[in-house]
């Protein structure tokens, strides 16, 4: 079992920059390919970016350039760093840890671009 927690949401204006944490609990943390994913109101969740238990990242084309998904396995924690952040980046962003069949889920934190 896998307990997730996001941390680092909140409402920034457009253009800004805010870096989301995802704590991992267990000591298997870097076994886990982790992600990001993010819904917004009225539409389906989607996959932001995700990285793999080796440290390859791969973003969305929407967010390419614009955010960094990064993983520290000594500190059980993933990273998504989001800059220039606009509008349509507004989301509940959720955590995702997935190993074979098991994938575990965070509660979600709220980020919101307005000015």
């Amino acid at each position: 079992q896998v307990q997730l927690v996001e941390s680092g949401g909140g409402l920034v204006q457009p253009g800004g920059s805010l870096r989301l944490s995802c704590a991992a609990s267990g000591n298997i943390f870097s076994t886990y390919y982790m992600g990001w994913y993010r819904q917004a109101p009225g539409k389906q969740r989607e996959l932001v970016a995700f990285i793999t238990s080796g440290g390859i990242a791969n973003t969305v084309d929407s967010v390419k350039d614009r955010f960094i998904i990064s993983r520290d396995n000594a500190q059980n924690t993933v990273y998504l760093q989001m800059n220039s952040l606009k509008p349509e980046d507004t989301a509940v962003y959720y955590c995702n840890a997935r190993r074979s069949s098991y994938i575990y889920w965070g509660q979600g934190t709220q980020v919101t671009v307005s000015s």
